[in-house]
């Protein structure tokens, strides 16, 4: 009987054998299930009943053992096929993701390629638009007649983008590396952080002030031919680009700023981790990005800066016209929160370093107004010296050396080097001053706003949810202060050396002023008389030559001052004829003074006068003794008023009593006895040619400028008005020679005594 044989493994059983050999934890546990349970095969069953012959048993063992041998071959040689064909996969499969990554990292450099180029690229086109603009296009704007106005302002800032973006170029150029090359990257790197301050410097003014850039354009706008002309400019000068307005081209840098975080990031993102200048180029887009946050706060805090430091010249109806409910209601929440402050029912949010550069800033302010308002009065007096041109005038002394010296070192002084020295005094101190007190209105006004803004933040500090509307103030204050505590230091910091500076130049320019002189009366120092007097008695010399010219000199305006100042009477109104009737009865004629100028009081109890008004003597000194402030009686009020603007009022009499003294010869009418004026008709005299003046009346003088005179003693008028022109008082001169004013009303026509 036939033993049945063992059956081949199908070729499902061969692949999934294969690909148990394939997987390493398929094999392992193969091996371990072979170990434990023996041969898989071993359990087979065969079909013969258990009634076989002994003879048949050897064969059977035979036949089994040459199976299990063929079996073993077989499976040996299914193993060794089955691990060369995996061996054969895997290869390929590493050779496919090998030649896979390959071609990603291929892509990859040519992507970061790409981007180089771009950026690169894009900032040449970007910096020949620039130059385009500010050169080509400006300069041929400049031609239009007339030219647009603030022209120069449109492209303020935009030169010293040209500038660093030149230089970005520049030093990627001169690496003399090209955009393919491996170490290009790290040139680029290295070359806009070494650039960034500069970036950051020149765009944030640029950007700060592009809103006065479209306000201007916009301006440009509003007229039709001009705006015209500006299109048609922009056309011819630069064809090969379809821009029809200067936006287009002013607008390139605020878009450029923004784009350098986008390029660096898509380069740095086509870039492996392994390059040797990833790290260089992370930091580097970190930075661009950086560099725009700072670039907008920057913006964000001018744009609160430039609102709140305006100076508004408002009028009445203007501020009529902005009241509303809300500005009512936020200065009456204001107003009583600095109530609260000073009443301290609510704590003032205080603080140090801000009250500590307020008080700084003040002190600076004042010092600048100060020294600015001495330099004005210095330029002034100075400005009056050279007015004065004494050596033109002839003091007939043409024979002496001394006044020639004088005469020639005067003209030499007025002519050339004081009006050179004015002019350097204005310009190198008095305009800078100026400007730096104009500096000071911006400050000023945010530390003013700031502190509205405070009291408005106190009100909402305690609050825990804010509306839009308050979340708006409190960021505005934190703005203003942030700015102030930034700012204010840098511009005070400035300030005082610019103060310093100025000073600085004002001893310099003395200097130089001194080693002028010095060096003209060096020249004339031989012809002087006092040339060969030592030091300590020249000086000597001098001071009292000095002080004996003063007291001449004082001594001459006290003369001319009496000459001018004489009496004055003004014409009464009735008010005022019923207050000397008044004060008259009150207090006598004796103590009858006039006004002579107005009068503004300036301290307590003292009287504001009119000119030509009366007042009442009561003592020529105050409480303290001062003779300069006298006691007067207005009228009602009683007051001081400077005894320098009284002077004693004398009553034109208009109908006086006849005179004992005066006799008129017979044949003579009472007409003819009148008072004198100026302004009578001359007369004609029939009986008698020749007539003489009078004095009809007793008349005592009271000053050094009038002149006693008694009734019927004859007289010559000299002028028949004061200095002043005033008709009431007439010049004459009396017996002796003495001269003097006398009222004119006290004066007489009369015909001479015939002579026999």
């Amino acid at each position: 009987m036939e033993v049945p044989r063992r059956p081949r493994p199908s070729s499902c059983m061969l692949a999934l054998q294969q690909a148990a050999a394939k997987d390493p934890r398929s094999s392992a546990l193969r091996e371990e299930n072979d170990h434990d349970e023996g041969d898989p095969f071993g359990e087979e069953t065969f079909g013969g009943d258990e009634e076989l012959d002994g003879s048949l048993d050897g064969s059977v063992e035979t036949s089994e053992l040459a199976g299990m041998n063929a079996t073993l071959s077989s499976r040996g040689s299914c193993s060794e096929e089955s691990s060369t064909s995996a061996e054969e996969e895997a290869a390929e499969a590493k050779k496919k993701r090998e030649e896979e990554e390959a071609a990603a990292k291929e892509r990859a450099a040519q992507r970061q390629m790409l981007a180089i180029e771009e950026l690169v690229h894009s900032e040449r086109n970007y910096l020949r638009l620039l130059r385009l603009s500010s050169g080509t296009i400006r300069n041929n704007l400049q031609k239009l007649q007339p030219p647009p106005a603030d022209l120069d302002s449109v492209f303020l800032d935009i030169e010293d983008v040209i500038d660093v973006s030149s230089r970005l170029l520049g030093l990627l150029d001169q690496k003399l590396v090209q955009p393919g090359d491996p170490r290009f990257l790290e040139t680029l790197c290295e070359s806009f952080l070494g650039l960034s301050s500069d970036i950051e410097a020149a765009y944030k003014e640029y950007l700060a002030n592009y809103n006065q850039v479209t306000v201007v354009e916009n301006s440009y706008k509003q007229k039709e031919a001009l705006w015209n002309d500006v299109v048609r400019v922009i056309k011819t000068s630069a064809p090969e680009v379809n821009a029809t307005s200067l936006s287009f081209f002013l607008v390139m840098p605020v878009q450029r700023i923004a784009r350098y975080p986008l390029l660096l990031q898509t380069i740095q993102k086509h870039t492996e981790k392994t390059h040797p200048a990833y790290a260089l180029l992370e930091r580097t887009a970190h930075t661009s990005i950086a560099l725009n946050y700072r670039i907008n706060e920057y913006k964000r805090f001018r744009e609160v800066a430039d609102k709140y430091k305006k100076t508004e010249t408002l009028t009445i109806k203007d501020k009529i016209y902005r009241l509303n409910t809300h500005s009512i209601a936020k200065k009456t929440a204001r107003f009583g929160q600095h109530i609260r402050h000073e009443t301290g029912m609510a704590p003032k949010l205080v603080d140090e370093e801000f009250d500590a550069l307020e008080g700084f800033f003040y002190v600076l302010e004042h010092g600048i107004l100060e020294l600015l308002e001495n330099v004005e009065t210095y330029l002034y007096h100075l400005q009056g010296f050279l007015s004065c041109r004494t050596e033109e005038f002839d003091l007939d002394m043409d024979g002496e050396k001394a006044p020639i010296c004088y005469k020639e070192i005067t003209t030499a002084l007025r002519q050339w080097i004081l009006p050179t020295f004015e002019k350097r005094m204005r310009t190198l101190i008095r305009k800078p001053l100026g400007a730096l007190r104009d500096l000071l209105v911006g400050p000023r006004n945010l530390i003013r706003k700031r502190l509205d803004k405070l009291l408005d933040y106190e009100l909402i500090e305690a609050k825990s949810n804010l509306s839009y509307e308050e979340q708006d103030v409190a960021n505005t204050y934190r703005t203003m202060n942030t700015l102030l505590l930034n700012e204010l230091p840098q511009f005070t910091g400035v300030a005082l050396q610019m103060i310093w500076s100025v000073l600085g130049t004002f001893s310099c320019l003395h200097r130089d002023l001194a080693a002028d002189m010095e060096q003209l009366f060096q020249s004339f120092a031989q012809q002087l008389p006092h040339s060969s007097m030592e030091r300590g008695a020249f000086r000597e010399w001098a001071e009292s030559a000095v002080l004996e010219g003063a007291r001449r000199l004082e001594t001459l305006c006290r003369s001319v001052e009496h000459t001018l100042n004489g009496p004055v009477v003004q014409p009464l109104s009735p008010s005022s004829r019923r207050r000397l009737k008044q004060l008259t009865d009150k207090h006598g004629s004796g103590k009858i003074y006039q006004v002579v100028g107005s009068v503004v009081g300036s301290r307590d109890l003292d009287l504001n006068l009119a000119r030509g008004e009366l007042v009442a003597i009561i003592s020529e000194a105050d409480t303290r003794g001062d003779k300069r402030r006298w006691l007067v009686d207005a009228g009602g009020p009683r007051g001081y008023a400077p005894s320098s603007k009284l002077i004693r009022y004398h009553q034109p009499t208009e109908d006086p009593p006849p005179s004992p003294q005066l006799t008129l010869p017979d044949g003579v009418t009472e007409t003819r006895r009148h008072s004198y004026t100026p302004e009578s008709q001359p007369m004609t005299v029939m009986s008698q040619p020749c007539f003489q003046v009078l004095a009809a009346y007793d008349f005592t003088a009271t000053g050094n400028h009038e002149v006693s005179v008694r009734a019927g003693e004859p007289v010559r008028v000299l002028e028949p008005r004061d200095k002043r022109g005033n008709p009431e008082w007439s010049l004459v001169e009396a017996r002796g020679g003495a001269r003097g004013y006398v009222p004119s009303n006290y004066l007489a026509i009369a015909p001479r005594p015939p002579h026999h």
